[in-house]
């Protein structure tokens, strides 16, 4: 059967191109799904408005925020109606939270963004962080624990899961409670929502301790070295990972001539003594076989 054909002039309105004669369309609407864009006059810079949706905002970014002092084209707005935007952002916050689970979520969001920024890590580990506090939180992981416990955990928890080396102490001496807490939370996790968090390798602890440390570049790839060779021959599996790399840059600096105290590794590391020591008395033994 053929498609019927319009005999009379095309006309295109609203979108639809239609017959003014019969009235058949002949292009129906096309849907622009994609939103309103703003381009330069040059069009060098072409963006789309709006930001994109984020899962470290307890409403994904998709928010509304009232103006104060300017409007959409920038001019000032006199005083009444400066008074009028105040109102209406005093009514917008009372009526911000739907329920106190959101509430909950929010104060969480705006943990992990602290303490992200305070560790410098990068926008995707907040955006995985904060995914995954959502996901407790929808696993009712948090009933009568602490918001601030579950968000240093979720750091944590990221920072096991990525290329993010960062030890549980450094997450706790950000955190506003107490590493017990931490530790019981990232448990929690662990158990419950079956976490992949593969061993840490101790070479990836190396160059930052190499910085804190001022060691030579030298003996900071020496240090990564004798850190490989002990991760080939399972002799770093099951330990902290920070406290040998501390031993391997302890080793790498004595053979270098550099002075170097295991207390400052040690406290670096966020580790004892007794474990650099410990580590670095292996490394001392084991090394000559490695090299075989």
């Amino acid at each position: 059967m053929n498609a019927p054909s319009a005999t009379g002039r095309l006309a295109t309105a609203g979108g639809e191109t239609r017959c003014t004669d019969c009235g058949l369309v002949v292009e129906a609407c096309r849907l622009e799904r994609r939103g309103p864009r703003t381009f330069d006059e040059d069009e060098t810079n072409r963006k789309r408005t709006g930001a994109p949706i984020t899962e470290a905002r307890h409403d994904r970014g998709l928010s509304t925020e009232i103006g104060r002092k300017i409007d959409g084209q920038g001019n000032d707005l006199p005083g009444k109606k400066r008074r009028q935007l105040g109102r209406l952002r005093r009514e917008h916050t009372r009526s911000k939270w739907r329920s106190k689970a959101e509430r909950n979520l929010a104060h969480g969001c705006t943990e992990i963004a602290r303490m992200t920024g305070a560790l410098d890590l990068d926008q995707d580990d907040r955006e995985q962080a904060s995914a995954l506090f959502r996901s407790a939180q929808n696993e009712d992981l948090l009933h009568g624990r602490s918001i601030e416990a579950f968000a240093a955990a979720t750091i944590y928890a990221v920072c096991r899961c990525t290329n993010a080396t960062r030890t549980l102490g450094e997450v706790a001496s950000v955190a506003q409670v107490d590493r017990d807490r931490v530790t019981n939370a990232y448990d929690v996790l662990n158990d419950d929502l079956g976490l992949p968090a593969p061993p840490q390798r101790p070479r990836e602890f190396v160059p930052g301790l190499a910085s804190a440390m001022d060691v030579p570049t030298e003996t900071e790839s020496h240090a990564r070295a004798l850190a490989e060779r002990a991760w080939r021959h399972d002799e770093s599996v099951g330990v902290h990972p920070a406290g040998f790399a501390a031993a391997c840059l302890a080793v790498a600096c004595r053979d270098h001539g550099v002075d170097i105290t295991q207390l400052d590794l040690a406290a670096a590391a966020d580790v004892s003594t007794a474990t650099v020591r410990e580590h670095r008395d292996t490394i001392e033994t084991e090394r000559e076989a490695w090299s075989r």
